[in-house]
């Protein structure tokens, strides 16, 4: 039985509608793929918690409890492990969108997602965001 990967992203959206991802830097695993911002589940966190701490640390930004909105999550069986991905929505946060980690952003329309190379476990969440935004 393979371990179970706890990680949490979010589909951060702008006020035309657009969503941000974050391109995973070289020498990572799936390294030029496009996802959601979000990171590991430290133990003992919850999963709002930590993608406070990843988008402060990711992205300079401050975003609080209260404006992070469950939408919908993956669940995608890797070789090495099995990854559950909870995706939160948020349109209100603190602070400028900057790239900390050195990662390219890009902001898309949810229809333009299906467009780029996505991790296996993001491509799924794309259909709800594309019913909530349109």
């Amino acid at each position: 039985m393979s371990r179970l990967l706890l990680v949490v992203a979010v589909a951060l959206v702008d006020p035309d509608a657009r969503v941000l991802v974050a391109q995973r830097p070289e020498g990572k695993s799936l390294a030029g793929l496009w996802e959601f911002p979000g990171g590991k589940v430290e133990p003992g966190e919850r999963p709002e918690q930590a993608l406070i701490r990843e988008l402060d640390e990711e992205l300079g930004i401050t975003v609080e409890e209260a404006c992070l909105a469950p939408l919908t999550f993956a669940s995608h069986a890797y070789p090495e492990m099995h990854l559950l991905m909870p995706l939160y929505i948020c349109r209100r946060w603190t602070g400028f969108v900057t790239s900390r980690e050195g990662q390219a952003l890009r902001w898309l329309r949810a229809k333009e997602l299906r467009d780029i190379p996505m991790p296996p476990a993001d491509a799924p969440l794309i259909p709800a965001l594309e019913d909530l935004l349109g």
